[in-house]
């Protein structure tokens, strides 16, 4: 009987239950812990795996200015140059450090290309530089040896990352002038979008751009005209751009290319040439308004005098006020002695000497308000370089350098000139680093009286200090220096306010002299001299007239 009971309880006993189901539940627990454990370490690895392609891809891309050396520059980079991503998810022996083969690394010319990811797409010669603007990178296969997820059936998992980078490349400080690209007329009356401008003809050449149609868009601008580009702001964003040190319109994309496409802002801009007047020293009511820093350029050598109220006084510190710093009666003015107004395209004899000259114009262009040269527009860099010397170089006993003195004295000495026929451009550098230095007998860009009643012309900036927004002169950037975009107005069908203008190149000016109404100028007349193509590789150099910067982004 006790037997039986006891048979009974227990059988019919549920005590234990819950241990048999543990056991049954223990092979898919633990399971599901080594996939939840080993998944987080192949997620920690793909992270870090995304991460080096990622920083590897973008090191690479910082490399591509298109230029000689750049892809090699990128690989170095891409591998190790650069940065260095460590992984620590991985266990399978080979390493801490991620590592990029030669094969995983792909250049490609475009966006589009780079974006559809096809290799097919892309190349690895470096002898195409030029063309690389995108880095395509696949880093190495890692692996993780689980551990739990073996009791499953898997041993490990392994994967790769690939990341596809580029150059964003924006640029700022764009004064927004522009000229219609004067070789596009040679190409016949249809233009061509990708005509291309002569540098090596015009360097050094005085170029007179005259204003293209008015704001109602009477008609194509013509090669040779200048127009202004609307980088934002209208007409007062063309003034600040032309005349404050740091224009307020920011950056312009590129885009990835070398290429804007602004829309042009019609008619002649009154306030604009005020402007560019600023860089010599001259302010007119609103040149420089709304908190704007615009000072003049430290050499602001010019063929304008001004008065002096006190002709007992030192005339580089009296007579500084608002009517005496504006181009007018009581201000900049033309001297009332002899004026470079050459009777024939050729230099001057040495018996006649202008009481007040600026660096001139080429002679073809001064010879009268029409000009003799063969090409309207442009000069053959031909200036009367001994008329200017004799004029400015006066000694203290009232000699002045003649030709053989001024072609001795600017080509020996540290860092001398190497020819006696200098650019403008060159001349006015040469006086700007040796100002204050006495060289035979004369002060470099002294104050100076013309002798012809309370005249006084001044070389360095007397207005700038009181009216430019600054408390002190500054000889960077370089003030007298532009840029200016080069258009095919033909092509690109350039009439009144067009949209979306492609820049078909930028070029490097000297501002040779102030816009204003004389006796054979007029204030719409801008005249600069050609000093070089810019330089679109030169990244973030503040004296830069057109600064670039380059910022390098992922595609994908």
């Amino acid at each position: 009987m006790t037997r039986w009971l006891f048979s009974n309880v227990f059988w019919r006993s549920e005590s234990g239950a819950v241990a048999a189901t543990y056991a049954l539940a223990l092979v898919p627990l633990v399971a599901i812990t080594g996939l939840a454990f080993d998944y987080t370490r192949v997620a920690g690895m793909d992270t870090e795996l995304q991460n080096a392609a990622d920083q590897a891809a973008l090191a690479g891309a910082s490399q591509l200015d298109r230029e000689s050396g750049s892809m090699e520059r990128a690989i170095e980079a891409v591998q190790g140059g650069l940065v260095g991503n460590a992984t620590l998810f991985s266990n399978d022996n080979t390493g801490q450090k991620v590592d990029v083969p030669a094969i995983g690394i792909t250049f490609f010319a475009t966006r589009t290309d780079a974006e559809a990811g096809d290799p097919s797409l892309g190349f690895t010669d470096v002898s195409r530089f030029a063309e690389a603007g995108f880095i395509s990178v696949t880093v190495e296969t890692r692996a993780a040896n689980y551990a739990l997820t073996p009791i499953v059936g898997a041993m490990r998992g392994e994967m790769t990352a690939n990341a596809v980078a580029g150059l964003g490349s924006a640029l700022c400080r764009i004064p927004p002038l522009m000229i219609c690209n004067p070789d596009e007329e040679n190409l016949g009356s249809g233009g061509q979008v990708d005509a291309t401008f002569d540098f090596a003809k015009r360097t050094g050449a005085g170029m007179l751009v005259v204003a293209g149609p008015g704001g109602g868009g009477a008609g194509f601008w013509q090669p040779g005209n200048f127009g202004f580009l609307d980088l934002g702001g209208g007409a007062a964003a063309v003034a600040e751009g032309l005349g404050w040190l740091g224009p307020s319109g920011g950056c312009t994309s590129l885009n990835g290319a070398e290429t804007i496409e602004p829309d042009t802002e019609p008619g002649l801009k009154t306030g604009a040439i005020d402007s560019i007047n600023t860089r010599f020293d001259i302010y007119e009511a609103n040149a420089c308004s709304k908190g704007g820093v615009c000072p003049s350029a430290f050499n602001a050598r010019k063929d304008l005098v001004r008065p002096d109220s006190d002709p007992t006084a030192d005339p580089d510190i009296v007579g500084v006020d608002a009517k005496s710093c504006k181009s007018a009666n009581d201000g900049w003015r033309e001297t009332e002695g002899l004026r470079y107004e050459p009777p024939s395209a050729a230099a001057l004899p040495s018996t006649l000497t202008p009481a007040s000259m600026g660096h001139p114009r080429d002679m073809c262009h001064a010879v009268s308000t029409a000009g003799s040269c063969t090409d309207a527009r442009f000069g053959d860099g031909n200036w009367d370089r001994s008329a200017y010397f004799r004029s400015n170089f006066v000694r203290a006993d009232g000699s002045r350098w003649s030709e053989t003195d001024w072609q001795y004295n600017v080509t020996h000495g540290a860092n001398a000139l190497t020819t006696t026929t200098p650019t403008r451009y060159q001349v006015y550098r040469w006086e700007t680093e040796r100002a204050g230095n006495v060289i035979d007998g004369v002060q470099i860009l002294a104050p100076q009286k013309t002798g012809i009643g309370t005249e006084v012309r001044n070389a360095t900036p007397i207005c700038s200090q009181k009216l430019s927004g600054l408390s002190t002169i500054v000889k960077s950037p370089d003030r007298r220096v532009m840029t200016v975009a080069v258009v095919n107005c033909t092509a690109e069908g350039v009439k009144g306010a067009t949209k979306d203008v492609k820049i078909a190149d930028w070029m490097d000016v000297f501002v040779v002299e102030p816009s204003a109404d004389r006796t054979r100028t007029s204030k719409s007349d801008i005249y600069l001299e050609v000093i070089r193509k810019t330089d679109l590789s030169i990244r973030g150099q503040n004296n830069a007239a057109l600064l670039r910067r380059d910022v390098p982004y992922l595609v994908r």
